[in-house]
């Protein structure tokens, strides 16, 4: 478990994270969410010890991160890091030659993650050569070619096509399933929301909403319900203590006042017939972002 507890930092007087506390588990994959500038990349810098935080602590596993503990991470910049004239295969050989692999273990286990990134047909090519998705997936490759036991990624769909989206979303889960905790920042609420297990969204340099997927949502949830039925819902729009935001004939989205308000509803719609679905309809991750920061 990496756990951050009261991190804060300043620049030239401006603070930019402000008590920041979070953990990253093992096995579990964590999207870290926040518009520009909120602090995601301070953060991440911090922990991997490219920054000194001005307060707070970094801890694995309940001790403070040590260098060596570090050389154990993988890490994606936000910015592209590879050398644009080198073909892909070598470059990748070269970073695991350095975190201390023998060549043939090296060009085994690029070659491996390569192709397992979709990349297998392009080793011979120049990095300089490939599209900016593609880039993208080399990146990603750097990030995880010594075996990682901590992953932070930043932005690593920025640029992906959804195939390539799909592709690296898998290579992520892959990592998790086998007990690796993932970190990645993201923009694109709607991959987020799809993959991760724990969130964590940051503004202004404070956290302002963190835990997993399912507890994010109950403690955002409204009392908003969807109804779809064969017959016309057009008796919902007179209904007591019922305010209907979307209606297409025998499709309603609607807030309640309570609870005993959704059972009425429910009751007066199986009595109308041909109720096909009723439940609570929760948020979603943008329209929790949009609450949490505003």
């Amino acid at each position: 478990m990496l756990h951050l507890d009261g991190i804060t930092k300043s620049f030239g007087g401006r603070r930019v994270l402000e008590d920041v506390t979070f953990d990253v588990a093992p096995g579990r994959l964590t999207g870290f969410v926040g518009g520009n500038g909120a602090g995601k990349t301070t953060t991440m810098r911090i922990m991997l010890g490219v920054l000194n935080a001005d307060g707070g602590t970094v801890t694995l596993d309940g001790s403070p991160l040590t260098t060596d503990a570090r050389r154990r991470f993988g890490y994606m910049p936000e910015e592209r890091g590879l050398y644009p004239k080198m073909k892909v295969l070598d470059q990748i050989v070269y970073l695991a030659r350095l975190h201390g692999f023998s060549k043939p273990d090296a060009v085994s286990r690029a070659t491996a993650l390569l192709t397992e990134l979709g990349l297998g047909e392009r080793l011979g090519d120049k990095i300089e050569a490939l599209s900016l998705g593609n880039q993208q997936r080399a990146q990603i490759a750097a990030a995880l070619v010594h075996d990682p036991q901590f992953l932070i990624l930043d932005e690593p769909f920025s640029g992906l096509d959804p195939i390539a989206v799909n592709v690296v979303a898998t290579v992520l889960q892959t990592r998790a399933a086998a007990g690796v905790p993932v970190l990645f920042s993201s923009h694109q609420l709607d991959v987020v929301e799809r993959l991760c297990d724990d969130l964590v969204i940051i503004a202004d340099g404070t956290i302002r909403a963190a835990g997993s997927r399912a507890e994010l949502r109950a403690q955002h949830s409204t009392d908003r319900y969807e109804l779809v039925s064969e017959a016309d819902l057009g008796w919902l729009r007179d209904e007591p203590g019922v305010t209907i935001t979307q209606f297409d004939g025998g499709y309603a989205l609607f807030d309640v006042d309570g609870a005993a308000t959704a059972q009425r509803v429910l009751q007066r719609a199986v009595a109308a017939g041909g109720v096909a679905s009723f439940a609570p309809k929760q948020p979603t991750l943008t329209q929790i972002f949009t609450e949490v920061i505003s």
